[in-house]
């Protein structure tokens, strides 16, 4: 069960890290308007809050990035289980607030990741 929950973390900083990109660096881009449903112009107004969104991923990635370096059984487990928490609260309220489309990008593959930790 281990491994499950190494992949599945894994998957999720991986999600996170695109995440990241396309808020930081492609926000006003083809590429990140279309992943997002912009306008150019409301894109090119909402740049610097989506940068800001993206820094947030980024923590994420970095936290899950040492949790699994530590293991997922070990001195890990704590890390996953706190930043895998963090992942499905900010999925469940981007769902209430964005986007449902949230809830099954973001949350599900967090939930999913993090019920694997705490059986690992």
């Amino acid at each position: 069960m281990e491994m499950v929950a190494i992949v599945l973390a894994a998957l999720v900083a991986l999600l996170h890290a695109y995440f990241l990109v396309l808020e930081m660096f492609f926000w006003t881009k083809p590429l990140g308007r279309k992943a997002f449903g912009l306008k150019a112009d409301f894109a090119e107004q909402s740049k610097a809050l989506a940068a800001n969104q993206g820094l947030y991923n980024g923590f994420l990635v970095a936290g899950l990035a040492w949790g699994l370096m530590q293991g997922a059984t070990g001195a890990g487990k704590p890390w996953l289980v706190f930043f895998l928490g963090c992942v499905v609260v900010a999925g469940v309220f981007g769902a209430a607030t964005a986007s449902r489309k949230i809830l099954f990008v973001q949350a599900l593959p967090g939930a999913l990741a993090l019920a694997a930790v705490l059986l690992s």
